[in-house]
This record gives structure tokens, sequence and C-alpha cells, in this order.
């Protein structure tokens, strides 16, 4: 609401046009245009538009690159350190706190139905399950590297580099030794 205010928007205008149909709201503050296509991701949206530092990571990031067959029941993502906690009723959201480097690592800006959303690129996410696969299960991780390999076009050293920044490359090299006979 108030990037509409900002822009010259009343809140009188914003409530008549809610009231009759013509916007809906999608959460407190966010609204869209009634007559334009649903959004294909609006959790992720919504959250982005909310926490702008927040990067789509883990489990979700796997969804969005089509390397899981996990549906996340959260949005999954990753917060710099000494930032206020996210707090949303809805979507569920799952955030998890990367060191400074961690965090910059890697993130990809797509614009989805509208929106800007910052997501990590594919061999980070892979790095950050791992580095995080007592919290979200190390199949996850697993099945990430495996799905990532067999789409073909695939960066191993790239993996390796983010593993590296995440601090967990001793333990995916054993998997990444299984998965590609040479790296």
């Amino acid at each position: 609401m108030s990037y509409a205010i900002r822009n010259g928007i009343s809140r009188y205008t914003l409530y008549s046009l809610l009231d009759k149909g013509e916007i809906k709201q999608l959460d407190r503050g966010i609204y869209r245009l009634a007559t334009i296509p649903s959004i294909s991701e609006p959790d992720m949206a919504i959250t982005a538009l909310r926490f702008p530092k927040s990067v789509i990571s883990m489990i979700s990031a796997l969804f969005f690159h089509k390397i899981t067959t996990q549906i996340p029941h959260f949005v999954y993502v990753a917060i710099p350190r000494r930032t206020r906690p996210i707090r949303l009723d809805y979507p569920p959201v799952r955030a998890f706190t990367f060191s400074e480097s961690s965090y910059n690592a890697g993130i990809e800006e797509h614009l989805i139905d509208g929106v800007k959303i910052k997501i990590y690129c594919p061999e980070k996410t892979i790095a950050d399950c791992f580095k995080f696969r007592n919290k979200i299960g190390l199949d996850v991780a697993l099945e990430a590297l495996k799905l990532y390999q067999k789409r073909g076009g695939t960066d191993i050293h790239k993996i390796l580099e983010f593993a590296k920044i995440c601090r967990v490359e001793n333990l995916i090299k054993p998997y990444m030794e299984i998965f590609y006979e040479s790296y």
C-alpha cells in the first residue's frame, strides 16, 4: 500500500478499488489487479515483497530450478546474520541465517509475475542443502545432486566453489565422485 500512496493513489481510492473487486489483496499491504492472470508463485512473491533481504533457498530454490521431487511446505529463505527474523502469518516461511560470504554468493534475480525475486543458483542451492542437511535431510541434498547431474549442462566446479564457501567441500566430494566419474 505504501508504494501506491507514494505514487499518488490515495487510501480511499485503493479501498474503493478493493470493494469493487478491481484489485485483490494478496497479503497485508500487497495488492494486485484482479484482471491479470493468477500469480504462478504467490508465496515467493509475497515473501520477496515483504522481506527484500531474503533470498529463496533450499527446497524452494530446488523446486524453482526443477531439481527436486519435493514440494516445499514452506518458503525457504536465507537471511544475513543479525537480521530481524521473518514473521508472516502467510505464507509459512522457514528462514536460515547465513554468514555474509555465504549469503552473498550465487544470488540470481528472476522476474516472476512482475516481482523481482532473489533466488540462489542451482549450484549454490545444492551446497546449501548439504550444509543444512540435518535440517532438511541428506536425502534431499543427494536427490538434488543426482537430478542436477542428470539434466546435463552442469558445472561441478561451480558446485565445489560454493561448497568451499559454505564449508562443506570435504562432505560433498565423496558424493561428487559417485555421481560424476571424472571431475
